[in-house]
C-alpha cells in the first residue's frame, strides 16, 4: 500500500509531454498559454496534464510571459473591518479581470511594509496596492516604481510619488461630522486617534500624524472648530488609543481634565468601539452623558444601544476602483497619476444628543 505521507516530486512539463506524446516545447506552449498549436494537440496536452495532476510553476511562467497574473495588496490592519471590506472590493474586481490577489498585513509598521513589498516583488506580482503606514517615508515605494511595478496607493496619499491613489474625502468627512456635533450645541469636542502617543499627548503639528487620511480628518476637525470660535481645539485631539488599555487611559484623562469634552469623534471603527467600552466602564451613558461619532459604518455600530452615528465610507467601492486602476496600469494605460476621492455620508443615529 502506498505511504500517503511519502513525498512525491511535482509533475513537470516533461512528464506531461511524454504522456501526451508531444515535444516538451509543444507542451510548454499549451500549458503556458502562448504560441499556436492545433486543437487536437491542445486537447492531448490538457487531458494529460489533468490526469497527472500537473500544477503550473507560476514563477517560471511569469519569467516566460512577463505576467504572473497576481497583484499584491498590503493593508495596515486586516483585523480592522475597514480593510477587510476594502480587500473584498479589490479581490472581486481582480478576480473578474483574471487576477489572483496576495494579501499582506503591515500592522501599520513601516519595516513590515518594506519586507512585504520585497517579498511580493520577489514573487513577481504584476502590480501593488499599498496602504502606506507612514506617508513621510516613501523610498521603498519609489524603489518598487523604479523596477517597473505599477503602484496604487489606497486610503492614503504621498503626493511626491506621483502615483495613482484612491481615498475617501477625509477632510470633508471630518468637517461634516464636526458640524453635526456643533448643530447639537457641542463645543468641547475631542478627537481620538490610534496613532502612537503618550497618554495626555495632544496634536501640535502634522509630523505627529504619519498617515494622510488621519491628518486630513484632524485638519478638517480643527478648521471647523476654529470657525465655530473654539481656538484651543487642538488640545482635545488625543493620540495613543492603540488598544483598549491605552484607550481607557486616554478617555479617563480627557474626562478628568479641567474642560472635559461633551462629545467624542473617533478616528476609525476600532477606536470607536474601544472608546464606547471605556465610557461604559466609567458608568457613562451615550448620549445622555456624552455623545460619540465614529468613522466607518462597522457592523457593531448598528447593534449597540443606542446605535452609533457614523461617517459612512464607500470602502468596497474604493477597493474596487483601486484594483481597476491598477489593472489598467498593468495593461499599459498611460497618462498622469490620478487621485480619486470618494465622498462619504453621515448616518445619524442615536449616539448624539445635546450636551448637559
Amino acid at each position: 500500500m502506498e505511504d500517503l505521507h511519502s513525498q512525491r516530486r511535482p509533475v513537470t512539463v516533461a512528464d506531461v509531454a511524454r504522456s501526451a506524446n508531444v515535444s516538451k516545447a509543444t507542451a510548454a506552449r499549451v500549458l503556458g498559454g502562448y504560441g499556436t498549436v492545433s486543437d487536437k494537440i491542445r486537447e492531448q496536452v490538457t487531458t494529460a496534464a489533468s490526469a497527472l495532476g500537473y500544477r503550473p510553476n507560476e514563477l517560471a511562467r511569469s519569467m516566460t510571459t512577463g505576467r504572473s497574473g497576481t497583484i499584491g495588496v498590503i493593508v495596515g490592519d486586516i483585523e480592522n473591518a475597514f480593510f477587510s471590506l476594502a480587500v473584498r472590493g479589490i479581490s472581486d474586481s481582480a478576480r473578474n479581470a483574471g487576477f489572483n490577489v496576495i494579501i499582506a498585513n503591515s500592522g501599520e509598521e513601516l519595516q513590515a511594509e518594506k519586507s512585504a513589498i520585497d517579498l511580493l516583488i520577489g514573487r513577481r506580482v504584476d502590480g501593488l496596492i499599498v496602504t502606506p503606514s507612514d506617508c513621510r517615508e516613501s523610498d521603498h515605494l519609489s524603489d518598487a516604481i523604479r523596477v517597473g511595478v505599477p503602484l496604487i496607493l489606497f486610503d492614503r496619499t504621498i503626493p511626491a510619488l506621483q502615483v495613482d491613489a484612491v481615498t475617501g474625502a477625509d477632510r470633508e468627512a471630518a468637517i461634516a461630522a464636526t458640524r453635526h456635533l456643533q448643530d447639537f450645541g457641542h463645543r468641547q469636542i475631542a478627537y481620538i486617534t490610534a496613532k502612537e502617543g503618550a497618554v495626555g499627548e495632544f496634536f501640535t503639528n502634522e509630523y505627529q500624524l504619519p498617515t494622510s487620511s488621519v491628518l486630513g480628518r484632524v485638519e478638517g476637525f480643527l478648521a471647523t472648530q476654529s470657525a465655530n470660535g473654539v481656538l484651543d481645539a487642538h488640545q482635545l485631539v488625543r493620540l495613543g488609543a492603540t488598544d483598549q488599555k491605552h484607550t481607557d487611559a486616554v478617555v479617563s484623562h480627557l474626562l478628568n481634565g479641567s474642560a472635559p469634552p461633551t462629545a467624542i469623534l473617533a478616528s476609525d471603527s476600532l477606536v470607536g468601539l474601544q472608546v464606547l467600552r471605556s465610557l461604559h466602564a466609567l458608568g457613562m451613558s451615550v448620549p445622555e452623558d456624552i455623545s460619540i461619532i465614529s468613522f466607518f459604518n462597522a457592523d457593531w455600530t448598528t447593534v449597540t444601544t443606542p446605535p452609533i452615528t457614523v461617517v459612512d465610507q464607500p470602502v468596497y467601492e474604493m477597493g474596487r476602483l483601486a484594483a481597476e486602476r491598477l489593472i489598467a496600469r498593468i495593461d499599459g494605460s498611460g497618462g498622469p497619476a490620478e487621485h480619486t476621492r470618494l465622498q462619504t455620508s453621515l448616518i445619524s443615529r442615536g449616539s448624539v444628543g445635546r450636551p448637559k
